[in-house]
């Protein structure tokens, strides 16, 4: 019997890598044993509503089986709520200083809703433990996962204060309990347009990200072992990871011979297996060979979701044939070239793996730094259009103001000391030297005007 003495964890948050439907099928047998990908950003009020469905259990009317410790059974209810708490005043304010009518924003959650370059909301997954561990516990023994979750929820939102939590939903009717988190980002203080406004990319940097994944982790197996009253550990998390990967894909070869020595079979079924495995490796070599290169970097290759998936499938039944081989001394030769390929396969295909997650954040995080920028420029074109409308609506008054003080003058007796009054708002900025010197003007030609008027008097 193996004995487990310690347990993987996961911490994932949406992004928008699952948006082809090969993506969302390869979800559904993800090995975590959840049926739901942790990279399903939430985008807009259609992607919120699936969410819903999904984690409230709707579509199937299997309520019963999870349990919500935040917000309601309407996810798009608890985030419309959120948004007005957080978002209305910056809104009505943001409003106020428009001009222009269509420039005002009238429902902030639509309005987000509807713009392609911030997501809506945040979806965070967390699951502590692996189908191996909880297959053979009751749900009574799964259901105290309620209270550490709780925790988690509550350690979150110390270690993320600016990413407000709408919604916290523990699904218990899969093999693994796992939680969903739904929440909006919120960044303030913003130079351009609302004060306050949702930006996931300013709250969960990759810097961020790392220090509230190793710090909840952490957080995590303590108030598991506080609830079970035991003594468990955590997996070492992967290096030049942002998140942790399911046990499944964790498990290291050591692992796996432990697992081989557990277990022994006829060798009639090994035969069988044997030539299926031949067959799956066959499969998985040829698929490894034809691989593309990436772009022009031909020292780089590129791995389908759909092919990872099916190295990793093959990876899971290589693990299952090795277990009924070890003990039998006749198949001792082709348990050695076995775990020699395994061992190759697996350094290929996390490479590959690797690689592509590393320029699959880089070109994410470009995305975002673009997207950021387009917006402030657009913020900086409206600022603009307004501070020239204010310009001009300040010269006409300022203009307005100068004929009807130029008109008064040449009204008035004491000239002089009008002249001494157009002199100081000049001298303080109060006027332009243009119009100074046009009062200037006026009343040179209105007293040679005067002159002329008394010299035809005494002809």
């Amino acid at each position: 019997m193996i004995y487990i003495t310690s347990l993987g964890y996961s911490f994932h948050l949406s992004n928008d890598k699952n948006k082809k439907n090969s993506s969302k099928a390869s979800a559904k047998s993800n090995l975590s044993g959840t049926t739901s990908k942790s990279n399903n950003a939430i985008q807009n009020a259609a992607g919120l509503s699936k969410c819903d469905n999904h984690n409230c259990r709707k579509y199937d009317d299997r309520e019963y089986d999870i349990e919500i410790i935040r917000g309601t059974n309407s996810i798009v209810n608890d985030v419309k709520k959120l948004y007005k708490d957080e978002f209305e005043e910056a809104r009505i304010e943001y409003n106020s200083r428009q001009v222009r009518e269509d420039r005002k924003i009238k429902d902030y959650f639509t309005h987000v809703s509807n713009n392609t370059k911030n997501d809506l909301a945040c979806e965070i997954i967390i699951e502590l433990g692996d189908m191996k561990f909880w297959g053979t516990k009751d749900i009574n023994y799964k259901k105290k996962m309620t209270n550490v979750f709780e925790e988690q929820v509550k350690d979150l939102e110390k270690l993320a204060p600016d990413f407000k939590i709408a919604s916290a939903i523990i699904h218990y009717d899969e093999t693994s309990p796992h939680l969903h988190i739904i929440g909006v980002p919120i960044k303030v203080k913003n130079k351009y347009g609302m004060s306050k406004q949702v930006g996931k990319s300013d709250v969960f940097t990759k810097e961020s990200l790392t220090k509230i994944q190793d710090k909840i982790r952490l957080l995590s197996i303590e108030s598991f072992n506080k609830e079970y009253q035991t003594n468990y550990k955590l997996k070492p998390k992967l290096k030049g990871r942002n998140r942790d990967y399911h046990i499944t894909e964790m498990e290291n070869y050591q692992k796996m011979k432990k697992s081989v020595e557990s277990h022994q079979t006829n060798l009639e079924r090994i035969k069988d297996k044997n030539d299926n495995l031949k067959n799956k490796t066959k499969e998985i070599r040829e698929m490894l060979e034809n691989l593309k290169s990436k772009g022009l970097i031909k020292s780089q290759l590129v791995l389908d979701v759909i092919d990872r998936d099916k190295a990793i499938v093959f990876i899971d039944l290589l693990d299952k044939t090795i277990a009924e081989y070890e003990n039998i001394q006749e198949l001792t030769v082709t348990l050695k070239e076995l775990e020699s390929e395994l061992l190759n396969n697996r350094d290929r295909i996390n490479l590959l793996l690797k690689n592509n997650k590393d320029l699959s954040s880089e070109v994410d995080y470009l995305k975002e730094k673009i997207n950021s920028k387009n917006e402030e420029i657009n913020d900086l074109k409206e600022e603009n259009h307004f501070l020239k409308s204010s310009l001009e609506h300040f010269k006409n008054l300022i203009y307005n103001l100068v004929k009807f003080l130029m008109d008064r003058i040449f009204r008035e007796k004491d000239k002089e000391k009008y002249m001494e009054f157009a002199k100081e708002l000049y001298e303080h900025g109060a006027l332009e030297e243009d119009d100074f010197k046009l009062l200037q003007d006026d009343k040179t030609s209105n007293n040679n005007k005067s002159v002329i008027e008394k010299d035809d008097i005494e002809r």
